[in-house]
């Protein structure tokens, strides 16, 4: 087997085939594993609120929570369950209650719709009229996850090839040659598990054509002197498009406080920094969350690229795991934005049963 792409999805890909007893190799471009999406991001573990009932989104979402906990307690992975308020204003209590609704029929647990007294009491800072609490929401640490994932895959005996893109491939009757720049690799299966470069790679092995738009997610910070406004998470209600959940206010383990993420598509793939937003057009979208901030709270953060199926007249598309239908020897896991990371363990044991099933 081989594995195409070192981020979250990847990984966990690799570790649940691996741990059926199969060989795997797994190939990463660059020299470290998770160096694009998977650590570009607020590091938030979802409940699963958001996404259409019955989409992988929301089942991968709602499945990968109490595995990612479990993972993380037994692995050292600093994370904490802190739990989350999304906040409305009186006008927006229809658009709260159907979210509401909606997160409840993805079988999200222990939801509530809480009172600006309860607010107050976990956010003494924020200021809304009603919110919802979501106690199964947390944050992690990306980085440790993916340093996790990488010593869990070499104990299971994946063979990892660090600074390796996949150049070509061809098909033959005993399989999949996959070719690298210092090597042939003949595969059984392949799993497309490349990100933001799916659809090239999709490309290379003769599969099904589809394209990712890298859609740029930008973040500010509240200075350290203003990191005690937010203690766990604040989340707006989210975008109307449908592009993202909104600039959300996110405490970090490490004890910062991530301001964002926006959401502008673009055509590169791997430009952070072009063309960046200035600090103060985060100004005004924090102030609606925290009515208390004053200009020069702010300072500028990083950026990620989250890989999307829909470009920006689209507002949905799912996550795309499957068996490729015009190469069935690729099994396909693109389209890996958000709750990406959250659903990356129960992504990785649906790939490695779509593997199982191949053979």
């Amino acid at each position: 087997m081989v594995v195409v792409g070192g981020g979250v999805t990847g990984l966990a890909s690799a570790l649940a085939i691996a741990g059926n007893g199969r060989s795997v190799c797994l190939l990463e471009r660059h020299r470290v594993p998770g160096m694009e999406t998977s650590t570009h991001n607020s590091g938030v573990i979802h409940a699963g609120l958001y996404h259409p009932v019955g989409t992988l989104k929301s089942r991968l979402c709602v499945a990968g929570v109490p595995l990612l906990y479990e993972f993380c307690a037994a692995h050292q992975v600093p994370h904490r369950r802190c739990g989350k308020l999304v906040v409305a204003s009186s006008d927006d209590v229809p658009k709260l209650e159907a979210l509401f609704t909606l997160a409840t029929a993805n079988g999200v647990e222990g939801l509530e719709i809480v009172d600006a007294a309860f607010i107050r009491e976990r956010e003494p800072h924020a200021a809304a009229h009603v919110a919802i609490w979501s106690p199964g929401t947390g944050i992690v640490s990306a980085e440790a996850l993916v340093r996790a994932l990488a010593a869990r895959s070499d104990d299971a005996g994946v063979v990892r090839l660090p600074a390796t893109p996949l150049t070509g491939a061809d098909t033959t009757g005993r399989g999949t040659v996959v070719r690298t720049p210092n090597e042939e690799i003949l595969a059984a299966q392949v799993v497309n598990a490349a990100g933001l470069h799916a659809d090239d790679v999709s490309a290379v092995l003769g599969a099904q054509p589809f394209r990712v738009h890298p859609c740029r997610g930008e973040y500010a910070e509240l200075v350290p002197s203003r990191r005690h406004m937010v203690r766990g998470l604040i989340y707006p209600l989210p975008h109307p498009l449908g592009h993202s959940l909104g600039v959300h206010l996110t405490r970090t383990t490490w004890g910062s406080v991530l301001v964002g993420p926006t959401a502008r598509f673009q055509d590169e793939k791997d430009d952070y920094e072009s063309d960046r937003l200035p600090v103060e057009a985060f100004f005004e979208p924090t102030r609606q969350l925290l009515p208390g901030l004053r200009p020069g709270d702010l300072t500028a953060g990083g950026s990620g690229l989250r890989p999307k199926l829909h470009g920006p007249d689209g507002s949905f598309a799912d996550f795309l795991i499957e068996r490729d239908p015009v190469n069935p020897r690729v099994i396909q896991a693109a389209g890996m934005d958000s709750p990406g990371l959250t659903a990356c363990l129960a992504v990785g044991r649906m790939v490695a049963g779509i593997v199982e099933d191949g053979f």
